[in-house]
């Protein structure tokens, strides 16, 4: 009685923030800027507070998913009622992740933001170490908590420099000091801010965090992740592309060569996972990649002046931050349901679970294909917007430029077929064929509880599907913000794309409708028919077995011997040299190159340095004083360096 009390507690400070803010938010993203300026002190100075149409679409996209994520996470929870006290703290810290990632989106002083941005970290790594009886966890846990510092590095150095040359904390200082410098100045400014962001956002190569600490999160943490944390990179770098004022053109082509390259080096990655939720981890990336690629397009199509680009590219970018939440939390849910009822997530183990799982099969399958971008669902919908962007930009004069984007189109095409291949393998293997291994507990599905939340995300996906005109409505004024009086200009960009979409999602009605056709006439004549149910032909074996299914490896053997050399595999090959063999084992792993060049071959040479800096600590306490007095020594010289040196030339002068 008590947890459902802590429980429904929980869920009502969880629903009265999501309403309260998301009231503020649809008046702010049909209307002006919702603004309040909290007084402040001498260190903070004024600290405003302010939603405008990109917060506010931001805003809602997180309550909604923060909505969804309390409610499944209830039922999740509910596997750990050996653990109470871990689960009271869990529920808090959920509460202060909500109100911090609310409030990033709207504090607007550059100390108030950091403090605010550092509880969201704080309490996001807390929430993804749950399970800190597991030391795995822990580790993802610290590795995603030092990630996200070096980010909160990079955006504090350019918070300090625009504090040293403009005197102001505010966000429009930003504004004020890009515009007063030169372009190269403002570009190095934007880059140290992309490269703070990207480590949230998940870019490549910051990602190395993320792959480890989604799938060691329970699976309503795993969502949130996904579905709106690494979002708030996102968002860190279109509020900034609002404020510095610089070559767009230069600044579009970065993010878009960034977002090609992470977008294929997650999928990539993607298909050769055997652990689900690192598969839909590596999703992540290339899920940022494309929104990447949609924000790259808007940018150089305002460099190039260009409405119809910058259009399509920032309307399409910001309906991915939207459908990818969706599909993406989905996902994670789905992923959770399966590991809570078989115990594992290795995919190899896996099988069958349609027939004992159909609700969660169902909703896997539906944003399996969101995820593909296949229609009529809402990941086609805004891939369509940013394919239109990109087949703008081919009218170049510019040959080169003409070719770079080519390659972006043949990039995002790629994304997608390999998309295509990785969920068919993981839908496949998962809920497709016969169990691989027996579970101490026969798997069945989850309680309504966790199965409500995924049909609200389900209903929302095919809604975008089929009314793809009324969300692109929506993102009307925060497009607005990029470009301005889009209901304007001279060629109706904007009405033309809400008209094309209409049409897009009437067919889209018409595909669902034939598929409900077809599916009740199916029905209807299983009624007089007799169904048997026998074994699938052995092709000669008398007794089948599980293990003569295709495994997640098997599925996917053709391409990972294409791409071994971008990879780092290891396998134990076993060669079959007997007549009769016995029993054999194979294995195989693979290994991001990124990460081992990136972070572990430094990390090795750091734990050199420092272990021949180990006779520093020799536990002899008179050295630690000789430590302090130099300290000491080194502060006055620091302090008074200058009055030192003045005071050495002239004494030098006397001779």
């Amino acid at each position: 009685m008590k947890n459902k009390i802590y429980e429904l507690v929980l869920i009502s400070f969880t629903l009265a923030i999501a309403i309260a803010t998301s009231i503020i938010a649809v008046f702010a993203l049909n209307g002006p800027m919702f603004e309040v300026i909290l007084p402040g002190n001498q260190i903070f100075g004024q600290i405003p507070l302010r939603i405008d149409a990109l917060s506010a679409w931001m805003i809602l996209i997180i309550n909604f998913t923060f909505v969804t994520g309390v409610l499944y996470g209830t039922g999740y929870l509910r596997h750990y009622h050996d653990k109470p006290k871990n689960i009271r703290i869990h529920q808090l810290l959920f509460v202060i992740l909500h109100i911090s990632m609310i409030l990033v989106c709207s504090v607007q002083n550059f100390i108030a933001f950091l403090i605010v941005w550092e509880i969201m970290a704080g309490s996001a790594f807390l929430l993804i170490i749950f399970e800190s009886w597991n030391k795995s966890t822990v580790k993802a846990g610290l590795n995603y908590f030092i990630q996200s510092h070096v980010g909160i590095l990079f955006i504090m150095i350019s918070f300090i420099w625009v504090i040293v040359q403009t005197g102001s904390m505010d966000f429009n200082a930003i504004r004020t000091f890009s515009e007063h410098v030169p372009n190269p100045v403002s570009i190095t400014l934007f880059f140290l801010l992309f490269i703070g962001f990207g480590f949230k956002a998940g870019f490549v190569p910051f990602h190395t965090w993320l792959p480890y600490a989604h799938p060691a999160a329970p699976a309503h943490i795993s969502g949130m992740m996904s579905g709106v944390i690494i979002k708030l990179g996102i968002f860190g770098i279109l509020r900034m592309l609002l404020l510095i004022k610089s070559s767009y053109l230069v600044i579009g082509e970065i993010i878009l060569f960034v977002s090609i390259i992470s977008g294929l080096y997650g999928v990539i990655l993607a298909i050769v996972q055997h652990n689900l939720k690192k598969l839909l981890a590596y999703h992540s990336i290339e899920n940022i990649g494309i929104i990447g690629i949609g924000i790259g397009i808007g940018s150089i199509g305002l460099g190039l002046h260009n409405d119809f680009l910058a259009i399509a590219g920032f309307a399409g970018g910001l309906l991915h931050m939207l459908n990818h939440s969706l599909f993406k939390s989905l996902l994670f849910y789905s992923a959770g349901s399966v590991y809570q009822q078989t115990g594992t997530l290795d995919v190899e183990k896996l099988g069958g679970l349609i027939k004992k799982m159909p609700h969660t099969a169902g909703l896997f399958l539906i944003a399996a294909l969101a995820i593909c971008g296949l229609p009529p669902l809402n990941g086609f919908i805004s891939e369509f917007l940013i394919f239109s962007g990109l087949f703008a930009g081919l009218k170049s004069d510019s040959f080169s430029f003409s070719l770079f984007i080519l390659t972006a189109i043949a990039a995002l095409v790629t994304i997608g077929g390999l998309a295509i291949i990785c969920f068919t393998k993981a839908f496949g293997v998962v809920f497709l064929g016969t169990e691989r291994e027996r579970f101490h507990t026969e798997p069945k599905e989850v309680p309504f509880l966790m199965l409500f939340p995924k049909y609200m995300v389900a209903f929302m996906i095919v809604s975008i599907g089929i009314f793809p005109q009324f969300f692109l409505w929506l993102l009307k004024n925060p497009v607005s913000l990029f470009v301005p009086n889009i209901l304007n200009n001279s060629n109706g960009y904007f009405i033309n794309q809400v008209a094309i979409l209409s049409k897009i999602g009437m067919i889209g009605i018409l595909i669902l409708s034939l598929i409900f056709i077809v599916y009740g006439i199916k029905k209807y004549f299983e009624k007089t028919k007799v169904v048997t149910v026998s074994s699938t032909w052995g092709c000669g074996y008398v007794v089948p077995n599980p293990k003569m299914q295709y495994t997640a490896s098997s599925f996917v053997k053709t391409y990972s011997n294409l791409i071994e050399p971008i990879l780092s595999m290891h396998k134990s090959d076993v060669v079959l040299d007997q007549v009769f063999p016995g029993q054999k084992e194979y294995s195989s792993h693979n290994y991001d190159k990124l990460e081992f060049y990136l972070i572990d071959k430094n990390l090795k040479w750091l734990r050199k340095i420092l272990l021949k800096l180990n006779f520093l600590q020799n536990g002899h306490i008179h050295f630690y004083i000789l430590y302090g007095l130099f300290f000491i020594m080194l502060m006055i010289l620091v302090s008074y360096g200058e009055y030192l040196w003045e005071l050495l030339m002239n004494f030098l002068r006397l001779f």
